[in-house]
């Protein structure tokens, strides 16, 4: 594989779209069974917030030193607040509606001794005036970017999805989809649609061969009118199908400790690669790479430009 090409990643320019959340994490130790109830009681010891849903896949995209931009929904609550902190730590140039009626979707996660125990959501989907500027947003920002990203968690934010992609498909600007769901109807004209293994089951049921497993991608390719589509299969690595046909990568050799955001590393590395013109391949190569760190770390992380050119940060 080539460099990673720094420079001209740094002239790139992402417009990140979805549902936003944040990720909180309390970390302790557990040394005794609650006597209320035989359940394990862990004494907090550290506390950290991190930007979760869309908001990763932007912060990823910094962290590789593109030039991004997040349009999302938050509740006017302590979560949302802390949203727009850190997204303004990550440097991303943030475009965030206030939805009051909202609560800003927060995933709270409860580890002993770096195992989760428990996980809380609270979440809510927003109201049509929050959808409304979004659609504002959209048309604001799309002319300046060279990709749009729409991360979809299914929390309401992409539920007119379908015309977006024909705003951004219209304008020639490449429309990169993490989808949700089984309805991929919805993400019909997407520049590319970026399925993991079980999301690519949901949509086509299960297959049992490698020739199945393209017959139906491709199919499904055709039936979206989607340039490419990449299926993430964990262990078994990353497959494309085009035009060309498929193209293959296996996992990179990296032990697994938390698969948490992983994909948002994925897409934010595709996106950047794309917006400087890489061909499907390459890019998908810096992102099986890319998936590949990730993986290796707790929560949801990124990945940064120098850890992806092999250098330590």
């Amino acid at each position: 594989m080539n460099a990673f090409p720094a420079e001209a990643v740094s002239h790139s320019r992402v417009l990140v779209v979805g549902d936003l959340m944040l990720d909180r994490y309390w970390f302790g130790e557990v040394e005794r069974i609650s006597p209320e109830a035989p359940v394990p009681v862990v004494r907090v010891a550290r506390r950290e917030d991190r930007l979760g849903g869309a908001a990763n896949v932007a912060r990823n995209v910094a962290a590789l030193g593109g030039h991004v931009t997040l349009v999302g929904v938050l509740g006017e609550d302590e979560a949302g607040h802390s949203v727009r902190r850190l997204a303004a730590e990550a440097g991303i140039n943030a475009d965030l509606i206030v939805d009051a009626s909202l609560h800003t979707t927060l995933k709270m996660r409860v580890l002993g001794r770096q195992q989760q125990l428990l996980r809380v959501d609270f979440e809510q989907h927003p109201e049509t005036r929050a959808l409304d500027e979004i659609d504002a947003a959209v048309a604001r920002h799309l002319a300046s970017h060279d990709v749009i990203v729409l991360s979809d968690y299914a929390k309401g934010v992409l539920a007119r999805v379908q015309p977006m992609i024909a705003q951004a498909r219209a304008a020639g600007i490449p429309v990169l989809v993490d989808p949700k769901g089984d309805d991929y109807v919805r993400y019909h004209g997407a520049t590319l649609v970026t399925p993991n293994r079980a999301e690519m089951q949901q949509a086509v049921g299960r297959w049992n061969s490698e020739s199945e497993l393209t017959e139906r991608a491709q199919r499904l390719r055709s039936e979206l009118e989607l340039e490419a589509l990449l299926v993430t299969r964990s262990e078994q690595g990353m497959t494309l199908f085009t035009d060309a046909g498929r193209a293959h990568t296996d996992a990179q050799a990296h032990e697994v400790f938390d698969v948490s955001g992983a994909g948002d590393t994925v897409l934010a590395t595709l996106a950047v690669m794309r917006a400087i013109g890489l061909p499907w391949t390459e890019a998908m190569d810096w992102a099986n790479r890319a998936g590949g760190i990730a993986v290796g770390k707790l929560g949801t992380s990124v990945v940064t430009a120098a850890e992806l050119a092999g250098v330590s940060p």
